[in-house]
């Protein structure tokens, strides 16, 4: 079922996820060779809750900590652990947060250090893909029109697009319909009516289209073992121009 949301219901969705954008800034601070992804994810959950949040991942389906944190090949998913950070890693950080009983989502990949220039490249790409995605979400639009967007400016850049995994409606409920695939064909699927929120976030690698799960039940992988990159904004289904709710001004102002 879908939920159109109503004036102040995107209210209560655009301060959810501000604090989901000043955490991924929070973070951002802190991203450097040595640092722990465990720790990253502490610093989180702890700005989150000072700032009247609850973390939005954590428990959310068995899933034990606050942040998503996937490191190189690992596209989605990946769990805080005591791993530390390297030169020329990259580290997509996905938070949600659960703020006046509506949910934020968003994720950023950061670059550790010096990053090869093929992998920074898939970066730019992708978070480019975002935005032309983030286009096409207006009212009389289809959500083909979307993964059409999307797609093919993954393969004009000679990336591939993880078809698995996909954006989603949210609300008060972290995933809502309708699945928003990273993929498509223009025209086709759900016709976008104002008020509809979506997370759009386009998945790209270096190589190969083909993952699995790790054996950790979480973490998606790619089956190369090449990098993957992942960004994220939520966002409402407007006339003429759809509105960014989340932001990536936090960390910019930084990197």
């Amino acid at each position: 079922m879908i939920f159109y949301k109503t004036e102040e219901e995107i209210e209560l969705l655009s301060m959810s996820n501000l604090l989901v954008a000043k955490t991924l800034g929070v973070i951002s601070k802190e991203i450097a060779p040595g640092i722990s992804t465990l720790k990253l994810d502490k610093i989180a959950e702890e700005y989150i809750r000072d700032n009247g949040g609850k973390p939005g991942f954590l428990g959310y389906d068995g899933f034990p900590n606050t942040l998503c944190v996937s490191i190189n090949s690992e596209v989605v998913h990946g769990i805080p652990s005591n791993y530390e950070l390297k030169e020329g890693d990259i580290v997509s950080c996905d938070c949600g947060v659960l703020l006046n009983s509506f949910y934020g989502d968003s994720a950023y990949t950061f670059t550790v250090g010096i990053v090869a220039p093929n992998v920074r490249q898939l970066l730019k790409v992708t978070k480019e893909a975002l935005y032309k995605g983030v286009e096409q979400a207006v009212e009389g639009n289809h959500l083909g029109d979307i993964g059409f967007a999307i797609q093919r400016h993954a393969e004009q850049n000679s990336f591939s697009v993880v078809r698995e995994m996909v954006g989603h409606g949210i609300g008060k409920n972290l995933h809502e319909d309708p699945q928003v695939p990273n993929y498509g064909k223009k025209g086709r699927g759900l016709k976008l009516r104002e008020g509809l929120v979506l997370a759009i976030e386009p998945m790209f690698n270096l190589g190969r289209r083909d993952i699995y799960q790790d054996s950790n039940g979480w973490a998606i992988v790619t089956a190369d073992g090449k990098p993957s990159a992942h960004f994220e904004h939520t966002v409402v289904v407007r006339k003429g121009k759809a509105k960014i709710l989340s932001s990536f001004e936090f960390i910019e102002d930084i990197h």
